[in-house]
């Protein structure tokens, strides 16, 4: 009898605790700081994961002032911190892009004066990936596990050209253009198969494009005079994001399906340019900025249920003035966005942010309003899974596990 009553009371607790945490929520802003130089910092990429996996991410990539002074590709962790990757001897490195799993930085970094395109990973620390016959280099991106690095470098004329580069070789590969001089390659999908990014036309106009299997396609405009810019694409490879400018050379965010050849202008937040420059794993949510009505350039998100100002959806996370101005990056499921804003507390309009939008909630994980039968088992088909999962994750700790279930089965029928 004292052993039953000693489960049912650890159990009640359990389930209070379960129950109280679900009181708030877990959406929070991070301003990441710097590297001990000026207050000027931006980042570019977020993968979900952490040096030990799901349970310590996210990490995020972009650059800092270093104590230096001058600008430093940086690794952040909340464990860690910000963590300056280096250069190749110069005084100056960015870093753009991180692999899905976590474990691979790509950007750019000085040796003396010449920028050359860097691969980073903990074991290993920079890589030059070379270049395609002339002086400089820049890695933008890399596929889900580090080993396909795209970005552009130039050749031998001194033309930039798109490249791709296979760590299992150790080779990097001019992508070619669209008819012009010049290319670049911007972001590749998980697999490594679809590369994007932009090129010059045969009439030197840019051109976005998508690169699928050995052939450059150009992905065209929404207007006359055609120009344009592929700047992301999905990690499944069907969704492409970017710019468009149209008829009246209004420059206006773009999402282009694959899969259906269609091209979609996602609008604006009142103002007259906007650019789309990076989308989650299936293309459904994509992430850049917007001028609004008064010409202020501000952070957008957009869903099918339409275009929405950052600053509007997180005002409470926003203190003191801070808002944010470019979103450019997100993570595969859509949870972590990053990206540059005004940090109030140090007066810099070059700070690095990390949002992080996912909701502690009381275990309605389809939104009806009542805690029933189908979340208990959305949360139980989904038991022992890692990673950015949504709403079944009920705390948002990145696993769905007995806290999840609890909250659920304290909750169950509220709402009915």
């Amino acid at each position: 009898m004292h052993t039953l009553w000693n489960l049912r009371a650890c159990l009640t607790t359990a389930l209070l605790s379960g129950a109280f945490a679900t009181i708030g929520t877990a959406q929070t802003l991070t301003w990441l700081g710097n590297l001990g130089g000026y207050p000027n910092s931006g980042a570019r990429d977020v993968s979900p994961y952490g040096p030990n996996g799901i349970s310590d991410g996210p990490t995020v990539v972009g650059w800092a002032s270093s104590t230096v002074f001058y600008d430093h590709a940086f690794r952040w962790t909340s464990a860690g911190g910000m963590q300056d990757l280096g250069t190749f001897g110069g005084n100056w490195s960015s870093a753009y892009g991180i692999s899905a799993d976590g474990t691979t930085v790509v950007g750019e970094a000085y040796q003396g004066s010449i920028p050359l395109a860097f691969r980073w990973t903990n074991s290993g620390g920079l890589q030059n990936l070379g270049t395609l016959g002339g002086p400089y280099s820049v890695a933008y991106d890399t596929s889900s596990n580090g080993t396909i690095v795209v970005g552009a470098a130039q050749d031998p004329s001194g033309n930039w050209l798109a490249f791709r580069w296979d760590a299992s070789t150790n080779t990097m590969v001019a992508l070619g253009t669209l008819g012009g001089n010049s290319s670049v390659a911007y972001d590749i999908s998980a697999n490594g198969n679809v590369i994007v990014g932009a090129s010059t036309d045969s009439s030197n106009a840019l051109q976005g494009f998508a690169w699928i299997s050995g052939t450059m396609i150009n992905l065209g405009s929404l207007g006359t005079p055609a120009r344009s810019a592929a700047l992301g694409v999905s990690g499944n490879g069907n969704i492409v994001v970017g710019w468009s400018e149209n008829a009246t050379g209004v420059r206006r965010a773009r999402r282009v399906d694959l899969t259906t050849s269609t091209a979609l202008n996602l609008g604006h937040l009142g103002g007259n340019w906007a650019e789309a420059l990076a989308t989650n794993w299936d293309g459904s949510i994509v992430v850049g900025w917007s001028k609004d009505a008064s010409g202020n350039l501000r952070a957008f998100r957009w869903t099918s249920a339409g275009i929405e100002d950052l600053n509007v959806t997180y005002a409470s996370l926003l203190s003191g003035g801070s808002f944010l101005l470019k979103a450019e990056g997100i993570s595969p499921g859509g949870r972590y966005i990053v990206g540059q804003g005004y940090d109030a507390r140090t007066g810099s309009y070059e700070s690095a942010f990390l949002l992080d939008t996912c909701v502690v909630h009381n275990g309605d994980v389809d939104e009806n309003g009542c805690v029933d039968d189908a979340d208990l088992l959305s949360v139980l088909f989904a038991f022992g899974m890692e990673g950015e999962l949504g709403r079944v994750d009920v705390n948002c700790d990145g696993v769905v596990d007995d806290a999840d279930l609890l909250i659920v089965l304290f909750n169950f029928g509220t709402g009915c």
